[in-house]
């Protein structure tokens, strides 16, 4: 059940599907760990990312920061919530938190589901997953 009050279950759904539904596309051919995320922006639309590795390790992309990529690109500028759909359930890299941070509201108060492949969800917050975060508003002068 999703406790975000402007969020419906549907919402939550919808996402988690896509998000798996992403997964399945992932290039991950060395370390065969996919992963799938979908966010919805603030102009209402969903978005996917896919993680995308490389044999220069340092350069694979993450799912989360590939959809935030393609949100930025088609005019979407705030998220609203994210599914990351993995094998196990793991959260966000702290790079991918950063950089939902940057592109989420000042308070990251954006519920974020996390699905393993059995299904199991769990639900929290981008506040919760990046504490004390650092963003434009801790730049701004005035």
């Amino acid at each position: 059940m999703s406790d975000h009050p402007q969020l419906s279950i549907e919402t939550r759904d919808r996402l988690i599907a896509e998000a798996c539904a992403a997964r399945s596309r992932a290039y991950a051919p060395y370390s065969r760990f996919t992963v799938g995320a979908a966010l919805l922006a603030d102009d209402g639309r969903v978005y996917t990312g896919v993680n995308i590795e490389n044999a220069s390790y340092g350069m694979t992309v993450c799912a989360e920061r590939n959809a935030i990529g393609t949100m930025v690109n088609e005019g979407g500028q705030r998220v609203v919530a994210l599914a990351v759909c993995t094998a196990n359930g793991v959260t966000p890299c702290g790079a991918c938190r950063q950089v939902l941070s940057e592109f989420a509201p000042d308070d990251n108060d954006v519920p974020v589901w996390i699905v393993d492949g059995q299904g199991y969800v769990r639900e929290t917050t981008l506040a919760a997953l990046l504490p004390d975060d650092f963003g434009a508003r801790h730049l701004r002068r005035g």
